[in-house]
């Protein structure tokens, strides 16, 4: 900006000097030229007044160097020249100035000289006896005075130019030194030129229009980085290439990277070939999705493109964590396999002793035993879809159950007393030592409990063995501990045998009658509970579980 002030000031200081000096040397030549033209006239009269009184000795000894003398006759005839021969010299009764004396006595002309690049002034005075005397003068043209006077006149417009380029340097800094100046944080603060405040007031507005955009996506931006630094699922954000934008905590923690991956393409963090398919779909608009199974856990990638003018201009991609989701499938699955597997086999076993009778095939004697067998698998398959139920109730979290304090030790008594006859059948020692120690819960869940952890000791024990029920208090915990000297349950086994219809001895189970939701239930009532449960045992020896209770 400064350059471009500094040529403007420079061009128009030297138009404004040629156009002063043009002005002026026009104006002097004017006014010379009339200063001329008056001595002209003056030493015209003086010698019309010579020659009227001395006639042609007037002009004897007379020095016209400067002049050029002419007398005319009053017919125009050449009487005299003191320049060249008055009989040679054509009639000079036609000329403007001769004309202008004889009319009025007195006139004057120019004429140029194109050759000589002069001009000539004329003067003419009328005498008594008609006659003319004129005198001329050469007056040089402005060009060649000019031309005669270049030296000084280049030396004039060295000095104009350089003052001019010292002066358009310091006005230009000048005039951009308070734009230079300018605080553009508070510009209504500004001292400067009075033509910058609608400039400065113009900037002041954007500025507060600016920061209220600037804070406000600033705002956003923390919200975006506070949601997504918070989210359990991954994000990660690409542009049209594939390049990593933004990568959130979890996304991170997922695909095994840094921070430092931010720049990068996506597949130097993965490469699978379900990750380049997904991606490269996404990239064509169309929005996918694929598992992708990463640190021993299964991930759901949802890739959605962003379009923007009818382009892919980048890739949202999404990394779900479906690994619980996935197990809880593979457990329906298993637990709809299991419950028509369990429904099926008493049912078929009522239905084939139910046709024997229908067709007359049972003979009279066995009909109780038939009968029996009837009731039995009835009684089983009320028992399958009653725990099932109770299952369903505790998935739910048992909200509509009342709760109450409970003393474990008195329940844990109660459910002895009904199992003492099963424990003889089965020639099992019940034992319950330890004292009173209280939960806050549902009376029928807990005695639940209890009762499906006695009887599990008490059918997978063996003769002559022994169950003992142990209720404690422990810091800020209620405690039952079931202990058995039965058949035990394998390593492999025990991190499995809380789920739904799993059997450690299948065979077994159907003999003591056992529908395999046993500890299931003990499981989902802990979950309600807030209980811990800890499982110790040792195949062939017996097996012990412990379940901690918040005190209430």
């Amino acid at each position: 900006m400064t350059k471009r002030i500094f040529r403007a000031i420079c061009l128009v200081s030297l138009a404004v000097f040629l156009a002063s000096v043009t002005l002026i040397m026009g104006i002097l030549y004017d006014y010379f030229s009339r200063v001329q033209l008056d001595q002209l006239r003056i030493e015209a009269g003086l010698a019309a007044r010579g020659v009227e009184e001395n006639g042609t000795d007037y002009f004897d000894g007379l020095d016209t160097q400067s002049y050029r003398i002419t007398w005319i006759g009053a017919d125009g005839t050449v009487l005299f020249d003191s320049t060249s021969d008055a009989d040679v010299m054509e009639n000079h009764l036609d000329r403007e100035e001769v004309k202008q004396a004889i009319a009025s006595g007195y006139g004057h002309s120019s004429r140029y000289s194109s050759t000589l690049m002069e001009r000539l002034l004329y003067s003419a005075q009328r005498l008594n006896d008609g006659s003319v005397i004129r005198l001329s003068i050469t007056q040089n043209s402005v060009l060649t005075i000019v031309l005669g006077m270049i030296q000084p006149v280049l030396l004039v417009s060295l000095v104009a130019v350089i003052l001019a380029l010292v002066l358009s340097s310091s006005v230009s800094k000048s005039v951009v030194r308070p734009l230079n100046e300018l605080n553009l944080d508070e510009p209504l603060n500004n001292e400067g030129f009075d033509e910058l405040s609608p400039l400065l007031r113009r900037i002041d507005s954007q500025q507060r229009q600016l920061k209220g955009q600037a804070l406000e996506l600033r705002q956003k931006q923390d919200e975006f980085l506070a949601v997504t630094s918070n989210m359990s699922e991954g994000l990660v954000l690409l542009n049209a290439g594939g390049t990593i934008l933004s990568i959130n905590n979890a996304a991170l923690n997922i695909l095994g990277a840094d921070k430092s991956c931010v720049g990068e393409d996506i597949l130097t963090v993965n490469r699978s070939l379900e990750m380049q398919k997904l991606l490269e779909q996404a990239k064509e608009g169309n929005r996918s999705e694929t598992k992708l199974c990463l640190s021993g856990r299964e991930y759901q990638l949802d890739a959605s493109p962003i379009i923007g003018g009818g382009n892919t201009r980048g890739v949202a991609l999404l990394l779900f964590d479906i690994t619980e989701r996935e197990n809880a499938e593979q457990l329906r699955r298993e637990f709809t396999a299991n419950v028509s597997h369990e429904l099926k086999t008493p049912l078929h076993s009522i239905s084939g002793c139910a046709e024997l009778m229908k067709n007359g095939m049972v003979r009279p004697e066995d009909t109780a035993r038939f009968a029996g067998q009837i009731y039995s698998e009835a009684q089983r398959l009320i028992h399958l879809v009653e725990d099932i139920i109770h299952l369903s109730r505790l998935d739910e979290g048992a909200e509509d159950m009342q709760r109450e304090r409970i003393d474990l030790y008195a329940l844990s008594g109660s459910v002895i007393d009904s199992l003492g006859n099963e424990a003889k059948e089965n020639k099992v020692s019940l034992e319950l030592c330890g004292g009173p120690a209280y939960v806050w819960g549902v009376r029928q869940l807990v005695s639940g409990m209890v009762y499906n952890l006695c009887d599990n000791a008490i059918k997978y024990n063996r003769e002559n063995g022994s169950v003992k029920l142990s209720v404690s208090c422990e810091g800020e915990y209620s405690v039952l501990n079931v202990s058995d000297t039965g058949i035990g349950i394998p390593p492999e086994h025990q991190s499995r045998v809380f789920e739904r219809f799993y059997r450690v001895d299948k065979s077994h189970s159907k003999e003591v009658g056992g529908t395999g939701l046993g500890l299931s239930i003990v499981k989902h009532s802990a979950m309600v509970h807030n209980a811990k449960i800890d499982l110790q045992s040792t195949a062939g020896k017996g097996t012990s579980i412990t379940v901690r209770f918040p005190k209430a």
